[in-house]
């Protein structure tokens, strides 16, 4: 079996629809894919509407967390994506990027940048607008090469120029409201340096205490000696560790499959969730 845990759709910064990305999960020669938008659930439908028979869906969410001044990401699978306390808590995430990017755009113009709301509401299109918007805006305007260009100080990166603050979710509420809902956590891209600070090796030790079920090992950002090096820690402190592509379509260079998690790390992560179900599928339409 070949296994993704980690991709975006438009429904947050990806440019693939939710039923563009199973498909060319199918195509990738993927047996299941985790839909996994930036603190929404809004791509579960129309994913599921197109599901092709053969490819099995798993519905998630990546959390906006930050703890001791941080910000992290926490992959949750399998919740019960109408729960009303998990619920709330990724509506205030959410309802925070409309006047963040607002925000990040008015310091890009104090920087001399003709980049509009407009432009990166259009690039949005309707999903959960981030970060990746704003940056392809900068590479609309010829500011910078490519998206990836864009988080550095001199932009969008943490404590960059015209980097703006969002309200982010402590992440042991995050792994206690995940469990609530009957789902699965796991820690996504935790040694991806270049994003920024990450968290240090005794907060992952306190999130596994409080209930954290895994950690993303295998990932782009992630070099051979820090994957070997994780491994290591989530075997110490009894993790269970996920390889994924975290594709977003064209606006990342990554591709699905790029990397998988085992068969096995699959299917403990299905039998611990109890909010929600793997969805086979049938054909699509």
């Amino acid at each position: 079996m070949r296994i993704d845990l980690h991709t975006h759709s438009t429904a947050s910064d990806g440019t693939d629809t939710p039923a563009e990305l199973v498909r060319h999960a199918a195509e990738a020669g993927l047996d299941v894919v985790a839909l996994t938008d930036h603190d929404t659930t809004r791509g579960y439908a129309q994913a599921i509407a197109a599901l092709p028979e053969g490819l099995t869906l798993v519905t998630g969410a990546e959390l906006s967390c930050r703890v001791d001044g941080i910000s992290m990401h926490l992959l949750a699978y399998l919740f019960d994506p109408e729960e009303p306390a998990l619920l709330a808590e990724r509506e205030l995430v959410r309802d925070d990027r409309v006047p963040r990017a607002k925000g990040m755009v008015a310091k890009l113009n104090a920087l001399g940048v003709p980049v509009t709301w407009e432009q990166v509401s259009r690039i949005a299109g309707g999903g959960s607008v981030g970060r990746p918007h704003v940056a392809s805006a900068l590479v609309e305007l010829g500011v910078v090469p490519s998206v990836d260009e864009a988080f550095t100080k001199d932009w969008l990166a943490d404590g960059g120029r015209a980097h703006v603050e969002k309200h982010e979710t402590d992440p042991f509420e995050a792994v206690r409201l995940v469990k609530a809902a009957g789902g699965v956590t796991v820690f996504a891209h935790p040694a991806a340096s270049k994003r920024g600070r990450t968290v240090p090796e005794s907060t992952i030790a306190e999130l596994a205490a409080a209930g954290l079920d895994g950690i993303e090992v295998d990932h782009m950002d992630h070099d051979a000696g820090t994957r070997a090096r994780l491994r290591g820690l989530a075997q110490e402190l009894g993790l269970l560790t996920t390889g994924s592509s975290d594709y977003h379509g064209s606006r990342k260079t990554c591709v699905l499959g790029e990397y998988t998690t085992h068969p096995e790390v699959y299917g403990e992560i299905t039998r611990r969730a109890t909010g929600a179900f793997p969805v086979p599928g049938t054909g699509g339409v």
